[in-house]
């Protein structure tokens, strides 16, 4: 299953919640920022696969964030807007948005065309992004693994995990839902074979694998990727 993630930039606090709400329960990743500059940075250090953008930011506006956005990457992004002016929708399209939706709104309808929107770019959303974390290099779409700068032989399936994990650091997944989002399906005593899967990608990228930096156990429950320094 793919993992998609949503970067909601928004300065109404209970809209938020409400967009998050409505993401969380359809499995996306929520992140938020509340105005131009720490959704600049949340796009820098999350890359999210797409961005739900408000016009009317304090600060710094939704459409210098676009332009801003545009400048690097290609991410997907839903403008919203509280004024259905034509220019408006015109504007925010002419710079690079992808779709817009006019307030107040429906957060189903807000959901659907996500969807939508991800659909139509496709899984390459996703699987063009490159992810970095210290020392670590991964490129989906190449398939590619670096350890400072030297290449990295993986399995694929140690590939799809440290993929998972990595490409959302610091969240934790049960065994049972790296097994579900890496693999598909199930069968008995599949779950344990994460530990060696776990073990194997401790060995060609920790240092010290005994005490690991980047792949970590969460005791009890499963496995976490850590972008920063090892405490």
């Amino acid at each position: 299953m793919s993992i998609f993630s949503v970067l909601i930039v928004d300065d109404d606090e209970k809209l938020v919640k409400l967009l998050k709400a409505y993401f969380d329960r359809e499995d996306f990743i929520t992140y938020t920022a509340e105005d131009g500059l720490s959704a600049l940075q949340a796009v820098k250090d999350k890359s999210p696969s797409v961005i739900i953008l408000d016009l009317m930011l304090p600060g710094m506006s939704g459409w210098d964030v676009c332009k801003q956005v545009r400048r690097d990457n290609d991410t997907p992004i839903l403008m919203l807007t509280a004024r259905d002016e034509e220019s408006d929708r015109l504007i925010g399209l002419e710079i690079g948005a992808d779709d817009y939706v006019t307030k107040p709104f429906s957060p189903r309808e807000v959901v659907a065309r996500v969807k939508a929107i991800l659909r139509r770019v496709g899984n390459s959303v996703v699987n063009r992004r490159i992810l970095k974390m210290d020392n670590i290099t991964i490129d989906p779409e190449r398939h590619q693994v670096f350890n400072g700068g030297l290449p990295v032989e993986l399995t694929p399936t140690e590939f799809k995990l440290l993929e998972l994990l990595a490409g959302n650091p610091g969240k934790v997944f049960t065994r049972l839902q790296i097994v579900e989002q890496t693999q598909g399906y199930m069968f008995d005593g599949y779950e344990r074979t994460i530990d060696t899967h776990i073990k194997n990608l401790r060995r060609k990228l920790e240092a010290d694998p005994k005490n690991p930096r980047y792949l970590q156990t969460v005791y009890g429950i499963g496995y976490k990727f850590n972008g920063g320094s090892n405490e």
